[in-house]
């Protein structure tokens, strides 16, 4: 197909763009291109040659040029949208900016755009896919906090709607998903409680419903049986517990018999609570007892030094996300190449535990 690159004439592109709305047809005008020919530039056509196609994107970033979704949407049946459902939840620092961030990183130089959709209603969040994939919202779906088995993920797989979980499931089908290996964080993080002599480290888990919750609590108790120290899930709170609960919770805790000396904490605000319900008892860090978090920002290595901590990056987790679910848009087949679960980087302070 001949590529129609010579232009009949050319215009300012600054007085073509204060028309209105810029459009295919602007661009023709500036470039002296056919529609048709700017059209096929725009979406990478091998037709057009290189310098064109470089030319007709330099002149539609200059004048602020968008294509029409739901022209494209008639046309193609693609919206060019990424959903993501954020379920707020205050325990991860920074969560939803970091893990939009990386998302938005892994989609520049793409024709998609990311919608926010946030969940307040119920934590499974069924009724919002439901909502999403039947009124064909978005191309594809990325959310979090996943269930063993999850209805999301069925629902979905069902549908074969395009889809990444920042998680893991137990379901038998295999689906797409990024996710952080709690077991080993949990393993090397009550591994380090125990090397500094301490006698009953204890875990405050993550919500039951939760499969993370059960990598936590496996890792946790792999580390006491192996050393055969005492050991306690702390009751009565979790990782979605307010802070002023958990707080409540150590202090009570502590005024009781034989309580815990350390704690492996899954976040930065369940250390920065059980610091202070400690401190409350009048109980120093680093002395009367420790404490081994999970960080997702530099607060509490700020804050509180003598944590001891282990870095979750979940930028890199949100571009590893939007990543592998344009693969899956793709049409990539191969699920094992639409899985990774990304190791913790455990400081070298650490040693070599197991």
């Amino acid at each position: 197909m001949a590529d129609h690159s010579k232009p009949a004439h050319t215009e300012d592109s600054g007085s073509a763009a204060r028309r209105g709305k810029p459009t295919l047809r602007t661009i023709a005008e500036i470039t002296g291109l056919a529609v048709t020919t700017v059209s096929r530039a725009l979406s990478d056509a091998p037709q057009i040659s290189l310098e064109t196609r470089k030319r007709v994107r330099e002149i539609a970033n200059e004048i602020g040029y968008s294509p029409d979704r739901a022209a494209q949407r008639l046309k193609t049946g693609r919206t060019n949208v990424i959903g993501v459902l954020l379920d707020p939840h205050e325990e991860i620092l920074g969560y939803g900016t970091s893990i939009m961030s990386g998302i938005a990183k892994a989609l520049q130089g793409t024709a998609y755009h990311l919608i926010v959709m946030p969940n307040f209603l119920n934590k499974t969040n069924v009724e919002a896919v439901h909502y999403i994939t039947r009124n064909a919202m978005a191309d594809g779906l990325i959310f979090s906090r996943t269930e063993p088995l999850d209805p999301r993920v069925r629902l979905l797989s069902d549908l074969g709607f395009p889809f990444v979980t920042h998680g893991r499931t137990e379901l038998s089908t295999p689906h797409p998903y990024v996710d952080y290996d709690n077991f080993t964080f949990s393993y090397q993080a009550t591994k380090r409680l125990i090397a500094k002599g301490r006698r009953k480290p204890a875990l405050i888990s993550g919500p039951a419903d939760f499969t993370f919750a059960g990598h936590l609590q496996h890792g946790f108790m792999t580390a006491v049986r192996e050393a055969g120290c005492a050991y306690e899930i702390l009751s009565g709170i979790d990782l979605d517990s307010p802070a002023g609960a958990i707080r409540d919770r150590v202090r009570q805790r502590y005024a009781e018999s034989d309580p815990p000396d350390s704690f492996m904490c899954g976040g930065e605000v369940c250390a920065l609570a059980t610091i202070t319900g400690m401190s409350d008892c009048g109980l120093t860090l680093g002395r009367e007892y420790d404490i081994v978090a999970k960080q997702t920002s530099h607060l509490l290595s700020a804050i509180q030094p003598q944590v001891e901590t282990i870095y979750e990056d979940l930028t890199a987790t949100g571009e590893d996300m939007g990543r592998v679910l344009l693969q899956k848009i793709g049409g990539e087949s191969d699920v094992s190449k639409l899985q990774l679960l990304l190791c913790p980087q455990i400081p070298s302070s650490f040693g070599m535990a197991g």
